[in-house]
């Protein structure tokens, strides 16, 4: 890839961020367009499972995660009625030998602003609301909302689960709601004496699932309460909840999670849908990336990890491209045929992931998801271009 290339990347959340920081540490010119006014990361706490801490850890951010996310030495299953230990899945330096890299919990601010710190700040442009594109064999040209436009080489929508870019490959789609919602937010760990701040729990019950796990360096709790809700409410991750809801959706569960529903404060509402996943998510100059390309339910804890994957992945096929557009096209094309299969796999068995009753196989479910934890999507790629060399 010459340095005449220009990337543009459409959205300033974690995987466009991501991927922005992987084109530029190999010497891309990129730039990204965010439509906010200022560069920030609304939400509350997210996994990083070891396939995303490994490619987190070569961009240069070993040491940041170590201080702000938290490793969890185990999951445990609870009654939901009593709080008593129903089962246990060592987690910690287990999974880390086992994997590769750590599992880590951290809130989604914090990554966000690590991603961001990776990038010079005139890489990043706020206020920018793509309304079009036209797409050439010379490269595309972008109209944002303020009047104003730009042209790139290649165009990557990272806008998230309403993507512009999105649209205009797939056209209008019908949101698939998965019949349930999830109240979530954030407690002070010490004010849920009860919880161990090294640990993640589940609390599973005949109405509702509750995940509770440490962020920010153990002094936060983040909390997933997923219940089945009526379709209604807006395919939003932070719309605002009430404090009723969750009360009510917990009353009579166990004395540790009726302390977390007295700590907690703000609730926000995020209604569960996805989508099928597409059949293209590429042309010639354009292609998607996170949650635009497959967005999917939180049930394996992965929607970020695949768009940090993308993002690394997208990097590793343009930085070995040859130069002119033709190269362009067909890093754009390796990059969907490596990632397209990938992801859906992962997209449908999370789908999968949210039928699983109180205590049912915690050990099951870590097999069920061991490869996912373990793909290196960076090493495989330069595998496969090794072998293509060889050949």
């Amino acid at each position: 890839m010459t340095t005449t290339t220009t990337i543009a990347v459409i959205g300033a959340g974690i995987g466009g961020l991501a991927a922005a920081a992987a084109l530029h540490r190999r010497g891309i010119d990129v730039h990204v367009y965010e439509r906010g006014d200022t560069l920030r990361e609304q939400g509350v706490g997210m996994h990083l499972g070891p396939n995303g801490t490994r490619l987190l850890h070569r961009l240069g951010l070993a040491g940041e995660l170590e201080r702000a996310a938290v490793r969890p030495e185990a999951l445990e299953v609870r009654a939901f009625h009593d709080g008593s230990l129903v089962a246990r899945q060592e987690m910690g330096t287990a999974w880390e030998r086992a994997f590769g890299a750590p599992y880590l919990t951290v809130h989604r601010g914090d990554l966000h602003r690590m991603l961001a710190s990776l990038l010079p700040a005139a890489r990043v442009h706020t206020g920018r609301e793509l309304v079009a594109y036209e797409e050439t064999r010379k490269g595309v040209t972008l109209r944002f909302a303020d009047g104003t436009a730009t042209r790139a080489s290649a165009l990557v929508g990272a806008d998230g689960v309403h993507s512009v870019v999105r649209r205009s490959l797939a056209g209008d789609e019908q949101p698939l709601y998965s019949g349930n919602s999830a109240l979530r937010g954030l407690v002070d760990a010490a004010g849920v004496p009860g919880l161990d701040p090294t640990q993640m729990y589940m609390f599973a019950g005949p109405t509702a699932r509750v995940l509770v796990y440490p962020v920010s360096g153990g002094r936060q709790f983040t909390y997933v309460v997923v219940a089945p809700a009526p379709e209604g409410h807006a395919e939003s991750w932070t719309s605002a909840a009430e404090h009723a809801d969750l009360s009510a959706a917990l009353d009579g569960w166990a004395p540790q999670v009726r302390r977390l529903v007295g700590a907690a404060r703000d609730v926000r509402r995020w209604a569960l849908y996805d989508r099928a996943p597409l059949r293209r998510w590429s042309t010639a100059r354009t292609t998607l990336l996170g949650d635009a390309a497959h967005p999917m339910l939180p049930h394996h804890g992965q929607g970020a990890n695949q768009a940090i994957e993308d993002g690394v992945a997208l990097a590793v096929c343009l930085a070995e491209a040859a130069p002119g557009g033709d190269g362009i096209a067909a890093a754009l094309a390796r990059y969907e045929a490596v990632r397209r299969p990938h992801t859906t796999r992962v997209q449908l068995g999370s789908r999968d992931g949210g039928g699983r009753g109180p205590g049912k196989g915690v050990r099951d479910q870590a097999a069920d998801v061991s490869w996912i934890l373990a793909h290196d999507v960076e090493q495989s790629l330069y595998d496969e271009m090794s072998g293509d060399n060889a050949a």
